[in-house]
């Protein structure tokens, strides 16, 4: 048996950022950003800073984040909030921080729009798949069936007045890993509002968030990340102001098993990663844990029915990637999107 583990955590390029040379005539006038990155949340964080030229503001943003992946994360031997609220299923109640019960809520809210699609207690599943792993393996159908009882977003119980959550069957466990880094990149760039920058890019491991314009009062351009080439290659161009980027596909985590290839973003009806035509969404709007949410339901809703969700969804715009190398626009963005890659064909 043969098994092969892939991991691409950055899916947006910074094109005019770290790659401007690409574009020649198109440099910042006389401006050098201040750039520092740092590995949090399972994935490495750039900031970008335009109109600062004091590098500290960008070590409260990490500060930050690092404050939320200790409340938040699965992946530690620490007792995060949600390993305790885990740890605690079928039992008890357990008290949350202001900030953990925002997802959370965020978290029911897509489970409750996507009717289950997209459910946060999905982890006893993702811990079994455990895509993204060295112990990434195809689960065994017994397994896979009392794991699936385990998933049901209506059994986690929020209480607003004791800041409070509660999952009612043992061994149910919650994962923010579709929700949290949204959360973490509109963090970020509080921080940086309230010290005052007005041009900057936050890159949270592919969720792309941009503070007003570039220096040259124009519109950041982000490269959309060609899901069949290297990392860094794009197949088109969005010009984006104070907005987010967030992108779900099949090239993020996956692995190789007898020639079959096995991705990250599972759907619930059947426990197996989701089988349709598309190989990549990227949502536009204005919120970062809502592009989030919304990347990872869209992806599971297909093209057809994600295509009409957008269209209806005031201020959510979305580039869709079909494995047949066709790109569908949402009616809002097709003035804002340029493509680059001749091998792509725009439909609409």
């Amino acid at each position: 048996m043969k098994r092969k583990i892939y991991c691409h955590f950055t899916i947006i390029i910074l094109v005019l950022v770290l790659f401007s040379t690409i574009f020649s005539g198109c440099e910042i006038k006389n401006k050098k950003p201040i750039v520092k990155s740092n590995f949090i949340l399972g994935t490495t964080v750039d900031i970008i800073l335009y109109d600062s030229k004091d590098d500290k503001v960008i070590d409260d943003v990490f500060d930050r984040l690092r404050e939320i992946e200790e409340k938040m994360t699965i992946n530690t031997e620490g007792p995060s909030e949600i390993i305790k609220l885990n740890e605690a299923s079928g039992l008890h109640d357990v008290k949350l921080s202001p900030d953990t019960f925002f997802v959370l809520e965020k978290g029911l809210y897509y489970s409750k729009l996507s009717e289950g699609r997209f459910d946060i207690t999905i982890g006893p599943l993702v811990k079994l798949w455990n895509i993204g792993t060295e112990y990434a393996a195809v689960p065994e159908p017994s397994e896979l069936v009392n794991t699936m009882q385990l998933i049901d977003y209506k059994k986690l119980h929020l209480n607003k007045k004791e800041y409070s959550a509660r999952l009612d069957v043992k061994g149910m466990k919650v994962d923010l890993g579709a929700i949290a880094k949204g959360y973490a990149a509109d963090e970020a760039a509080n921080v940086l509002k309230e010290k005052g920058i007005e041009s900057a890019i936050i890159n949270l491991g592919g969720n792309i968030l941009t503070i007003g314009k570039n220096p040259n009062g124009e519109p950041f351009k982000i490269g959309v990340q060609d899901p069949f080439d290297h990392r860094g290659d794009y197949l088109g161009i969005l010009s984006i102001e104070d907005k987010t980027v967030v992108t779900s596909g099949i090239y993020e985590k996956f692995f190789e098993n007898n020639g079959k290839q096995y991705h990250h973003i599972l759907d619930l009806e059947t426990g197996f990663p989701a089988e349709n035509e598309l190989a990549g969404v990227s949502i536009i709007t204005d919120i970062s844990i809502d592009g989030d949410g919304l990347s990872t339901m869209v992806f599971l809703f297909g093209l057809e029915k994600g295509l009409e969700f957008v269209n209806d969804e005031p201020d959510v715009e979305a580039v869709f990637i079909t494995k047949s190398k066709k790109i569908y626009l949402s009616k809002g963005i097709k003035d804002n999107f340029i493509l680059t890659n001749k091998g792509y064909h725009v439909v609409n």
